[in-house]
């Protein structure tokens, strides 16, 4: 049997069948134990996919729904030869995982339903080594979100280029926008704290929009880009955002993104490039006509946007393999599925189905999955996938965060410094 299960201040939730479901299932192991990084809101629906999940199969889950401190809690649990069964996170988790042995190898042909999942999708779950060491369970891709009401009432087109949309931000900034005659309302809603590295996370789309990117691969060798023409050029029209524009929310370079949200949705920004989870939320606190959704406009190189999503890892140490696998195989399922998409939730655990049979405006019946969908399908992209992505985020985090914060920054200066600093990670990762 598994070494007893820890409490975590009161959010563990035990789902079980209250009947048995056959001979196999009261034979196996009960006990298997999930985690997922989410807010109570989004818990409420995993709550309903593992009550499905037990429905089906007999078997006992823990769940252990977590959102502050997710990262310190996994190391906590790693370090007392504890971790949970199966974890559900975001692609973060593999470079960390896979490198201090956390999470384990999946058989991609082994799992079924695996071929009625997205190709692509299976791409987040791959490392750098050529191997899959998660399961996708759902995709997205970020989208500019605007104040409809706002660029109706100044008489502004939906803008499609970096231009138009600098210009709708100035326009946000100083033309009274909401008209109550004072000077009360921003351009643009950034999360820009380098905690986690969020000045990247917003960062990368416009990076990758002006021709740049953090590195190049050839032959699964990786060289730094960021400190090459585009990247500078990109990074500098960042930059005036927060300088020469100046249609930056003020304290935009220490909000992380649960603090930044309520600018969007109690009229002090018009601008806002995030993610569809927020839909649900904007839709309940603002007003779904008073905001439109659309595709990022194009940079000088056109759309490209961050598009990755949340895999299913199957936890080391664990001694319920077959649980594990089948859990997966439940949660990529057309059942699973359509259960995290759960149309009574404004928070969707699945944002974009990874099984190909969902259709995802069939289930959510809102057309800005279709665009959220064709955003992901045209122009989402995936952070490099070196062995070890996030210590490289960190320190591009940190280093775009300070550019953005001085005004008289050399930006090409700053940007070679920090090509060096990857290079010698790179050469730490033997990715160099």
């Amino acid at each position: 049997m598994p070494a007893p299960r820890r409490v975590i201040a009161g959010l563990t939730l035990l789902l079980f069948a209250t009947t048995a479901c056959g001979s196999e299932t009261k034979s196996e192991v009960a006990g298997l134990e999930l985690w997922t990084r989410s807010t109570p809101a989004s818990a409420e629906v995993y709550k309903k996919v593992i009550a499905a999940y037990t429905a089906k199969t007999g078997v006992k889950v823990t769940y252990v729904p977590i959102y502050e401190n997710f990262e310190n809690k996994i190391q906590e649990a790693a370090a007392a030869r504890d971790l949970p069964d199966v974890v559900i996170n975001d692609v973060s988790l593999l470079g960390t995982g896979l490198s201090q042995g956390l999470i384990t190898p999946v058989d991609r042909a082994g799992i079924a339903g695996a071929g009625d999942t997205l190709d692509r999708a299976w791409n987040q779950a791959r490392a750098a080594d050529g191997k899959y060491y998660g399961v996708p369970f759902s995709t997205q891709a970020v989208a500019t979100f605007i104040r409809k009401d706002w660029r109706e009432k100044l008489g502004r087109d939906v803008p499609r280029t970096w231009a138009e949309l600098d210009a709708l931000a100035k326009a946000f900034q100083n033309d009274d926008p909401d008209g109550n005659g004072k000077d009360d309302t921003y351009g643009m809603l950034v999360p820009a704290s380098t905690e986690r590295g969020y000045t990247a996370w917003w960062a990368s789309s416009y990076l990758w929009q002006g021709g740049g990117d953090f590195l190049t691969e050839s032959g699964g060798r990786f060289t730094p880009a960021i400190d090459q023409p585009k990247s500078v050029e990109a990074v500098k029209w960042m930059q005036d955002l927060f300088c020469e524009d100046k249609v930056v929310v003020p304290g935009a370079l220490t909000l992380i993104t649960d603090d930044a949200h309520p600018f969007f949705e109690t009229g002090k920004a018009g601008v806002y490039l995030t993610g569809p989870w927020m839909m649900g939320r904007f839709d309940k606190s603002l007003g779904k006509d008073k905001y439109e959704v659309i595709a990022s406009p194009a940079g000088p190189a056109g759309q490209g946007v961050l598009g990755e999503g949340e895999n299913i890892y199957l936890m080391a140490g664990s001694k319920l393999g077959p649980q594990q696998k089948r859990l997966a195989e439940f949660l990529i399922s057309p059942e699973g599925q359509r259960i995290g998409m759960n149309t009574d939730q404004p928070n969707p655990v699945v944002r974009l189905p990874v099984n190909t049979t969902v259709d995802v405006v069939a289930e959510r019946k809102d057309e800005r999955w279709e665009t959220i969908k064709e955003i992901y399908r045209d122009n989402g992209r995936l952070f490099p996938q070196v062995p070890n992505w996030t210590p490289l985020r960190q320190q591009a985090a940190e280093t775009l965060n300070s550019i953005f914060a001085n005004c008289g920054a050399d930006v090409q200066a700053e940007l070679t410094r920090l090509a060096g600093s990857f290079k010698t990670e790179l050469a730490r990762q033997k990715a160099g």
